[in-house]
């Protein structure tokens, strides 16, 4: 017999808090942003980016969201296993031996192999097309578009509802003239389509860069990923937004993530603090020991990295461990056994934002919080 532990909540000393009215404010600003004419699909891949899948759905769902927006089958069964009825588009690859049960969902499709499985299963389906523009990752290339089409128009049961493209660069710069370039093929293949008879009422190509800035983007629905969650896609993104479109839009983070001291303990002048002695104290010092660390999502990479402790900021001294980090408070006289910690989030008139912390390790606000153990319980306030 195979043993398995159970996915669940690991440990009680670390969680993470979700704002349901920050998530709710960020669909709605969407909503101003589009109209009411314009399907918004949030995305809610990689667990809604580390929110949590199912009850951050739930939130946008209630919001006003039009559809959701997964990478993969699992985590659309989970959504429709924990109650969502709106639709759930699946953007990433669907194995062909399970598409079958990814008949209820909608799908991507960029591989003949697809379509001709969808043909022989014979059940109605929805797809959309992805063509490629620029980014070169999935996708039909424009030449090979019409007749990727027209197969598909063979296979009664299939019906061909949206054509999808990706931007590549449209978030890391000021210079937006590679996503115009990517627009234009992308009205490019609209056009060859319908100059053949094949109208597709669903066309949707914009991030949340896109759908921030460029309303020309906007088409029958918008996919906004990290924006919908209170976080700016990059510096450009805000620098470019408060240039030209100033305009009472507000983005509220959601995510705080918080744990608890577990130990506290005095250390003399001159003593190594962790692995590889990275960290030498210069006075005795009071370290506060803190039951996280990068199982957890907490990146052995950081550096200049402090915690928020009674509102004040703590620095994180050694490297981080599997499951510890270790911070001096030394200059905070209050501090006891299992105060709260704030990791990432405000914490009076401090705060650490996820791109700050994202600055620390030397990568982005994305990976910072997808990369939060999907363990660690999520808790809607």
């Amino acid at each position: 017999m195979i043993l398995t532990t159970p996915i669940g909540i690991y440990q009680e000393l670390t969680w993470v808090e979700i704002s349901k009215n920050a998530l709710v404010n960020n669909i709605r600003q969407f909503r101003k942003l589009v109209g009411e004419k314009v399907l918004i699909c949030p995305c809610v891949k990689a667990n809604a980016y580390g929110h949590g899948l199912a009850q951050t759905a739930r939130i946008f769902a209630e919001a006003g969201a039009d559809w959701l927006a997964v990478n993969a089958l699992y985590e659309a069964k989970a959504l429709q296993k924990s109650g969502i009825q709106i639709p759930i588009y699946i953007m990433g690859h669907v194995p062909l031996d399970s598409l079958e049960e990814a008949m209820d969902f909608r799908l991507v499709v960029y591989d003949p192999k697809t379509i001709e499985r969808l043909g022989e299963i014979g059940r109605p389906v929805k797809i959309h097309l992805k063509v490629e523009t620029g980014n070169n990752r999935q996708g039909v290339l424009i030449e090979n578009l019409l007749d990727f089409a027209q197969k598909i128009q063979n296979h009664k049961n299939i019906e061909l509802e949206g054509l999808a493209t990706h931007f590549a660069n449209i978030e890391d710069t000021t210079d937006h003239s590679y996503a115009e370039l990517q627009l234009r093929r992308f009205h490019q293949a609209i056009d060859l389509l319908e100059k053949a008879g094949i109208h597709i009422p669903i066309k949707h190509c914009a991030n949340s860069a896109a759908t921030i800035l460029f309303p020309k983007t906007h088409f029958q629905m918008v996919r906004p990923g990290i924006a919908a969650y209170g976080m700016w896609p990059s510096k450009e993104t805000y620098v470019a937004f408060a240039k030209e479109r100033a305009d009472g839009f507000e983005l509220k983070p959601a995510f705080t993530w918080k744990t608890k001291i577990a130990q506290i303990k005095k250390i003399p002048s001159g003593e190594c603090v962790g692995y590889g002695c990275t960290y030498k104290t210069t006075r005795e010092t009071r370290l506060a020991i803190l039951p996280i660390g990068y199982y957890d999502g907490y990146d052995r990479g950081v550096h200049g990295a402090y915690v928020l402790i009674h509102g004040q900021r703590v620095p994180v001294r050694g490297r981080v461990c599997m499951n510890i980090i270790m911070v001096d408070v030394s200059d905070i006289s209050d501090v006891k056994l299992e105060d709260e910690v704030v990791l990432i989030g405000r914490d009076g008139n401090e705060e650490i934002s996820a791109e700050l912390f994202g600055n620390w390790a030397g990568t982005i606000n994305y990976e910072i919080t997808t990369r939060v153990n999907e363990r660690i319980e999520r808790r809607i306030v």
